[in-house]
């Protein structure tokens, strides 16, 4: 916390020094997480940013932070920030498909962009122009609330060795992903967080997807199923701040730029967070729980989800101009980034794993 905290001070200096506003103007604010208090990463950017905020203004804006275990409506982020009963949420993106589809890219796309692709595209290419544009219909501004990175594939009580493990298997995951294994055949759902483990544990579903080892192992989903897949369906899963426009307008502008810097703070510190998580919980999963088996999917089963994701991609492209136009951003810069991405990242791992041996 003190790290995060010197960064955003660092980032906002100018403003404390400059406005006299921020010691002037009080403003009380509510927002409301999909996750649990207790559930970090998920729930780390929160609190976090509303502890950075009350510094920077000496205390003259405060936020009060709920996770779902307050307010009962992990869902429903979206319509209450929209109709003012919280000032701010804490979610992600793609739970809002159901209202607008094209909300998904702003939290991850099967096959799409790592989370430095996808930084970059929001942050120096068009993506956070695009969100602005897709979330003005609801009256809100939604901001990157920090990213898990790549997720695993999910738990699975028995092995998928072929498609035809797939049909009728009764799986917990959202997004387009969800789209992609109910063409393949799947059952899907989605569940909030806290009901997960006892759908799995009682039957309810065969599988499920959540994020990695840092999160997945205080679940215990190794306990009930334990094939563990390898991901493929969010390769770079962002979370995001959602803002009631009305609110944050209203704001003084210095509040408005600390609020800004606050969260690109928090946001940037969970992908760090979770990745330390992941790496540590792996290795204790490794030595504590041995029955756990790394699975990746055979190339028959990933061709075919590929497949299935471009005509899902597709169909809704032909259909919907906004959702082809934040597609046809996506698909353009991450060619180009991806070249970047394998001459660095790719090539550096190859490279080292190969004198290793």
């Amino acid at each position: 916390m003190k790290r995060i905290g010197k960064i955003a001070c660092a980032l906002a200096a100018c403003v404390l020094i400059a406005s006299p506003a921020l010691a002037a103007e009080k403003v009380r604010w509510k927002l409301a997480m999909t996750w649990p208090s207790t559930l970090t990463p998920l729930a780390s950017p929160a609190p976090k940013l509303a502890k950075i905020v009350s510094e920077m203004t000496d205390g003259n804006f405060e936020i009060k932070v709920d996770g779902a275990e307050k307010h009962k409506a992990a869902l429903e982020i979206l319509d209450m920030v929209k109709g003012g009963q919280f000032e701010m949420g804490h979610s992600a993106s793609y739970y809002w498909k159901g209202k607008d589809i094209t909300t998904v890219f702003f939290t991850s796309v099967p096959f799409g962009m790592t989370s430095d692709e996808q930084n970059a595209w929001l942050w120096y290419d068009d993506g956070q122009k695009l969100q602005e544009k897709v979330y003005s219909k609801f009256n809100v501004y939604s901001f990157p609330g920090g990213n898990t990175g790549v997720q695993m594939g999910g738990w699975f009580r028995k092995e998928i060795k072929s498609l035809d493990d797939l049909k009728g298997l009764k799986m917990r995951i959202p997004g387009l992903a969800g789209e992609v294994f109910a063409k393949l055949g799947v059952n899907v759902t989605n569940i909030a967080p806290g009901e997960m483990y006892t759908s799995l544990d009682r039957g309810t579903i065969d599988a499920l997807e959540w994020v990695g080892p840092g999160m997945d192992i205080k679940m215990g989903f190794h306990k009930i199923a334990p094939y563990y897949y390898t991901g493929w369906h969010e390769p770079a899963s962002d979370m995001q701040f959602l803002i009631n426009k009305e609110a944050f307008d209203k704001l003084p502008k210095s509040y408005q730029t600390v609020l800004k810097t606050a969260m690109q703070a928090v946001a940037a510190d969970m992908l760090s967070e979770n990745f330390d998580a992941s790496a540590k919980a792996w290795e204790v999963m490794k030595s504590e729980h041995p029955n756990i088996k790394v699975m990746t999917f055979p190339p028959e089963v990933l061709k075919a989800m590929k497949k299935a994701n471009d005509e899902v991609m597709e169909a809704y492209a032909a259909q919907n101009p906004e959702f082809k136009e934040v597609y046809d951003s996506q698909q353009k810069y991450m060619k180009k980034a991806r070249e970047w991405s394998k001459m660095s990242t790719q090539y550096y791992l190859e490279t080292t794993e190969a004198i290793a041996k």
